[in-house]
């Protein structure tokens, strides 16, 4: 017999409004005390302290607007936040400070996340939705020199892009941008070019979420319905469906694979977090804890796979932390 969902491990509790990003920093070779950042529609940035479940700092700088997207830079102490406000900002909390050390503004109004690679020893790319609807800009941070303006061509319509992967396909080439956008469809993006490599119609509403696991050459994307796509990439550069999976109810806001490739979860607009195995897209728990939908998710980066954590922030304003399947 299967055996029972868990409990979640611990229950963060404080954010004062609901939660929209998270992003740990917990692996080597950081200090001891692991770390999680949440940003919540308040347009606060909570910096929680692992070790005590508890707020350490309160980081206050998108004018009170809601905060969607939180990475670091190399080490907890730099950091890079985007929010409603339409600014990216770069934070240094190194030696306890909370400053702004620079943003960037993208003249956006949606709430598609940025996507952030590293390219060299403190050189990066991000790429955001740009001002105009349709287009995805890329600049090089910290300099924030402009790599491209990716424009879909004359005629196509895709809408605005809901979602962005920057990755690095192996050493020395240049990473390559997988965008999902309003009318359903994932495109491949060459940044040198600037063009499109290949498009494919995933979904028939826009894609709200998309995770890419490049070992595989393997994505998956969900969208508002009862559906979960999955799609791969061949050596041509050509995007090709690879199965689908039916949802028990509509509605996906995150979609996260964990970074060892074993099992991914999904954060539901059903208040539920469900994982499966990868592999071949095996259900394997329903995670039932928060009341009201769950928007964001991220698993932890530390180096013992028996630490490894599952995190899900809600519009409940809760902040659920989970063990699951550690053992490899």
């Amino acid at each position: 017999m299967a055996l029972p969902p868990p409990d979640p491990q611990f229950v963060l509790r404080g954010t004062g409004a609901a939660v929209h990003t998270l992003h740990f920093s917990c692996g080597s070779p950081e200090p001891a005390v692991p770390i999680l950042f949440s940003g919540s529609e308040n347009g606060l940035i909570h910096v929680w302290n692992l070790r005590t479940r508890r707020v350490d700092t309160a980081l206050d700088g998108h004018g009170r607007k809601s905060v969607y997207c939180v990475e670091t830079m190399g080490g907890k102490a730099r950091l890079l936040s985007q929010g409603r406000d339409q600014r990216i900002c770069l934070w240094d909390l190194a030696e306890g400070r909370t400053a702004v050390t620079d943003s960037v503004f993208t003249e956006n109004v949606g709430f598609c996340r940025c996507s952030l690679v590293k390219v060299a020893q403190g050189r990066w790319l991000v790429a955001m939705a740009a001002k105009a609807l349709q287009e995805v800009q890329v600049l090089e941070l910290p300099s924030k020199t402009s790599v491209c303006t990716l424009k879909p061509e004359a005629g196509a319509k895709l809408g605005m892009p809901m979602c962005l992967k920057l990755w690095q396909p192996n050493c020395g080439s240049q990473p390559l941008l997988l965008a999902g956008y309003e009318d359903g469809s994932v495109v491949l993006w060459n940044l040198s070019t600037g063009k499109a490599l290949s498009q494919l119609a995933c979904h028939q509403e826009p894609v709200m979420s998309l995770d890419f696991d490049s070992e595989k050459a393997k994505g998956i994307s969900g969208s508002s319905e009862k559906v979960l796509s999955i799609w791969s990439l061949n050596e041509q550069q050509n995007l090709q469906v690879y199965k689908t999976h039916q949802l028990v109810n509509a509605g996906i806001a995150d979609v996260t694979i964990r970074p060892d490739k074993k099992i991914l979860a999904t954060a539901g607009w059903d208040h539920r977090i469900r994982i499966f195995g990868w592999k071949k897209l095996k259900p394997l728990a329903v995670l039932d804890y928060h009341t009201a939908t769950v928007h964001c998710l991220a698993f932890s980066d530390h180096t013992g796979p028996a630490e490894r954590l599952l995190a899900a922030g809600s519009k409940d304003h809760r902040i659920s932390v989970w063990s699951i399947y550690t053992q490899t």
